[in-house]
């Protein structure tokens, strides 16, 4: 299993956004500390705030920030909604499966199963599990106000 990177840069943006709770970031700044294309970013941002997970502000000092506090979100639900546009095999989409073994496969039912089993134990972390606390992550993550002026002035250019 392998998940899709847009999964992966939603749970950097998030945990970028709780170390650095109360504050508005800049989506160049969390590209930056978290070592991601920005255009890749900016839609992943637009996902996360179109679910209600971050807001957006535009304008000059504007950016992006939770939504809600890390302890009300969840990440099985992070995880669905940006793993559910790309089945996890052939048989689970029943428009372009052209797998002979479906209609006697039993596997299916089995991989139904533990893909699920997957996404309950992720529902119960919540972003608050993963960033409080963890000084190691809020080092990585934690937006210095040097690093601050030096993209406010790289988007004023």
């Amino acid at each position: 299993m392998r998940l899709t990177t847009k999964t992966n840069l939603a749970a950097r943006v998030l945990m970028a956004c709780a170390v650095n709770e109360g504050m508005t970031l800049r989506t160049a700044e969390i590209a930056l500390a978290c070592n991601a294309s920005l255009n890749h970013l900016l839609q992943v941002v637009n996902e996360l705030q179109a679910h209600g997970f971050v807001e957006t502000l535009r304008g000059r000092h504007g950016g992006l920030r939770l939504a809600r506090p890390p302890a009300q979100i969840s990440m099985g639900v992070v995880f669905r909604v940006f793993e559910s546009g790309a089945p996890f095999a052939e048989c689970f989409a029943p428009d372009t499966n052209t797998c002979p073994l479906s209609a006697t496969c039993r596997l299916r039912g089995y991989v139904a199963r533990a893909l699920e089993a997957f996404y309950h134990e992720l529902d119960m972390v919540t972003l608050a599990d993963l960033t409080k606390g963890n000084c190691g992550l809020a080092a990585l993550l934690a937006v210095p106000d040097s690093l601050r002026r030096a993209c406010a002035e790289a988007s004023v250019v």
